[in-house]
């Protein structure tokens, strides 16, 4: 009974660990990579309004770590991208805006884009697909950006708007 009962657990163990296709080893590693060939470009910003904005050292850093995206690998690497980002953001927020750019136009794109870093740092921490998240922060951005070079381009003046 005993020899019997050992040669089961023998051929059990065997059985179960026999080499062949194991699929949540292959699914795991393409899951865990980040690919950043499909993300998209960031929007120009006109010359005029990037003068403007090379005076604000916190902006400069902020666009140099946003930049840093473009190099993650893994989600590991994209987790301190985005907390470095986060980082960034809060300093861009709290800093002196140029007089030019204190306006609740860029005030309230800057906090979109808040929006969808921290939703990304959410799916990371749950372990979710980052992707869609990742796609609606880069067109946050992309709006972010495009509205410096909306304000330098706007000729309106509201002033005489608001006398009449």
């Amino acid at each position: 009974m005993k020899r019997m009962y050992f040669i089961s657990l023998l051929v059990l163990f065997l059985v179960s660990c026999r080499e062949g296709n194991n699929p949540e080893v292959e699914a795991g590693t393409s899951i865990y990579a980040v690919d950043t060939e499909k993300w998209p470009k960031k929007t120009g910003i006109a010359a005029s309004a990037q003068a403007i904005l090379n005076d604000w050292p916190e902006f400069m850093a902020f666009e140099t770590t946003f930049d840093a995206l473009y190099n993650v690998e893994n989600k590991d690497d994209l987790a301190l991208a985005i907390d470095d980002l986060i980082e960034r953001q809060k300093e861009l927020e709290a800093s002196t805006y140029p007089p030019k750019f204190d306006i609740p136009q860029i005030k309230s794109r800057q906090k979109v884009f808040k929006t969808y870093i921290l939703k990304i740092k959410g799916d990371l921490y749950y372990r979710l697909d980052p992707e869609e998240s990742i796609l609606q922060m880069f067109e946050a951005y992309n709006a972010f950006r495009n509205q410096f070079n909306v304000v330098i381009h706007n000729t309106l003046d509201t002033n005489l708007i608001l006398e009449e």
